[in-house]
């Protein structure tokens, strides 16, 4: 669900939706979220002094409730 909600958001903020991958990992520490992008989107995603991935971890963290999950944001040049 949280990952459906993310990319949801995400996807509204790209120039390139069709790129925007999220993924549920699970590990030791908790959920995280990975969300990859466009490189010209990346930008986009993080926003100015990063407002913009803050506002979707603040997002995700309230839909999370008390479980919380990281977002972790790649873009789908660097890796695979």
């Amino acid at each position: 669900m949280l990952a459906d909600a993310l990319e949801h958001l995400v996807r509204g903020v790209v120039d390139n939706p069709d790129d925007v991958v999220v993924r549920d990992k699970q590990l030791r520490r908790g959920s995280v979220l990975e969300v990859r992008v466009h490189p010209d989107d990346l930008g986009k995603v993080i926003g100015r002094g990063g407002r913009t991935a803050s506002a979707f971890r603040t997002v995700i963290s309230a839909l999370a409730g008390r479980d919380g999950a990281r977002i972790d944001f790649v873009d789908v040049d660097r890796r695979r």
